[in-house]
């Protein structure tokens, strides 16, 4: 019994090493140079100004010489302990466009402000007119209901035919 029982161990821990190199063989290969590879042109870091607090509270300005900036801001916020945060960057898109984006990060979530971040229509806005046509059948059809008077309610028993 003794050497069955060590037989199915050895068997055991075999296959649980097995599965292991199979999970190893079968995990994504990162390559860790992907960005870079895009793109072998090194852009040079013009400022890089950081400050923080002991308190919790920092600002940080990067600007780089492809025109990237960075401006951002935070402090812990005193009631729940997360870093409330303000800043803005900007850029100039592939296609030319120049993109400046303001932002506030805080308990309501990230909220950025740009003239290019889509908008939503003004409310209240003009309501179709077949919306409009549905709302008054809708409307005729409570009033006749309402002149007709009750219903009766259906029969919950049921007998058999005839």
């Amino acid at each position: 019994m003794d050497i069955q029982m060590n037989i199915n161990i050895f068997l055991v821990s075999q296959l649980i090493i097995v599965c292991l190199a199979a999970v190893a063989v079968a995990a994504p290969q990162y390559n860790y140079d992907g960005p870079r590879a895009a793109s072998s042109e090194e852009v040079a870091i013009l400022r890089d100004d950081r400050v923080h607090e002991d308190d919790g509270r920092y600002n940080f300005d990067v600007e780089t010489a492809n025109g990237i900036v960075l401006s951002q801001s935070g402090s812990p916020d005193g009631d729940e302990g997360a870093v409330v945060k303000a800043g803005e960057y900007s850029y100039t898109a592939p296609d030319g466009t120049d993109v400046h984006v303001r932002f506030v990060a805080d308990e309501n979530g990230y909220q950025p402000q740009s003239d290019l971040l889509p908008v939503a229509p003004e409310f209240p806005h003009p309501i179709p007119q077949f919306v409009l046509d549905q709302i008054a059948f809708a409307a005729e059809e409570d009033a006749r209901r309402a002149r007709e008077g009750p219903r009766e309610a259906p029969r919950s028993l049921y007998s058999a035919p005839n």
